[in-house]
């Protein structure tokens, strides 16, 4: 596995810590790079429309960053539980283990953690992601785990999420992840179009726009909730059983999307009760736009040099050709 192949750092042999996934540290980083932009150029913005200009700034970039990164994520769906386990197969030796499962949209995550970390003289720390999306092959990846040896209760995880296994979720997590991946990518694109719409100060179609990007983000959890339903066959360790919920993602898309829905409905109340504080609130001068709209329509008034010549007497102009008495 390579640096940029969406894992950092390297695994070291079979055991592994939870990997860092690099296509989120660039996504937010690019966010950042873009509001210390924002602060360094905050000082030049006049009057007290800095503080909206700054408040619109960050909720706009907050809203883009979420629905970006959360495509990326692997908690939209968690659980753990404590269990005392086989750690290899065919090995009565029983080990004392936190177990993870972390569900995102191309794939699932398996955590396993010692309880204390060494144990049997061995450093239980382990973290195994197997995809299932686009131009992935789940069952290659769970062969590969059979071939490296992982420990018995990582594959048995594994097992449940695989395409022969009775419980049957391998296709509605899959198809879930797909179509609710499609949803947010279009609800980036109306976020963008919204930015670009209030850049050109079209304040009514950016909200609109706003509403527009929350409907997909709310689509979209609403699609994933229903096609979520509980293992049929529960995943367990003994007496413990691994129970999932959702996950630190699903919230913070629920929280982004609440957050449009809610911007979109003010700007448009505000454009239609009270257009003049919303103008304000985005910085526009209504008086000054308006006369400068009306003067750019009106016709060109002829210059004072135009007005006198066709004020001047056709012999002053032609001296010359008068008729001679």
């Amino acid at each position: 596995m390579t640096l940029w192949n969406g894992s950092y750092p390297f695994y070291p042999g079979a055991n592994a810590c939870f990997p860092f996934d690099t296509t989120q540290a660039v996504i937010v980083t690019v966010f950042l790079c873009i509001l210390v932009t924002f602060i360094i150029i905050l000082p030049g913005i006049p009057g007290r429309g800095r503080l909206f200009w700054f408040l619109r700034w960050v909720l706009g970039l907050f809203m883009g960053a979420v629905i970006l990164t959360v495509q990326f994520t692997r908690d939209w769906e968690t659980g753990w539980v404590q269990a005392n386990t086989s750690y290899k197969s065919f090995s009565p030796v029983q080990v004392t283990v936190d177990v993870g499962l972390h569900i995102g949209l191309a794939g699932v995550n398996v955590t396993l953690r010692g309880n204390p970390v060494t144990q049997i003289n061995e450093t239980i720390n382990y973290n195994e992601h197997f995809p299932w999306s686009f131009g992935a092959d789940y069952e290659h990846s769970y062969r590969q785990g059979l071939q490296k040896g992982l420990p018995s209760p990582i594959l048995y995880v594994a097992e449940k999420f695989s395409r022969q296994s009775p419980c049957a979720v391998h296709r509605q997590y899959r198809i879930a992840g797909h179509y609710l991946a499609l949803a947010l990518g279009l609800a980036f694109c109306t976020w963008l179009l919204s930015i670009l719409l209030f850049s050109m100060s079209i304040l009514l179609y950016g909200g609109h726009m706003l509403l527009l990007t929350a409907t997909l983000i709310l689509f979209s959890l609403l699609f994933f909730s229903t096609m979520r339903s509980s293992l049929e066959c529960p995943i367990r360790f003994g007496s413990a059983s691994l129970e999932t919920g959702y996950g630190e993602s699903f919230w913070l898309t629920l929280v982004t999307g609440l957050l449009c829905l809610l911007l979109g409905l003010a700007i448009i109340i505000l454009n239609s009760l009270q257009p003049e504080r919303l103008k304000i609130i985005f910085g526009l001068d209504s008086s000054s736009k308006q006369e400068a709209w009306d003067k750019s329509w009106l016709p060109a008034e002829p210059s004072c040099s135009a007005q006198g010549g066709l004020m001047v007497p056709l012999g002053e102009l032609c001296p010359g050709t008068g008729t001679q008495p």
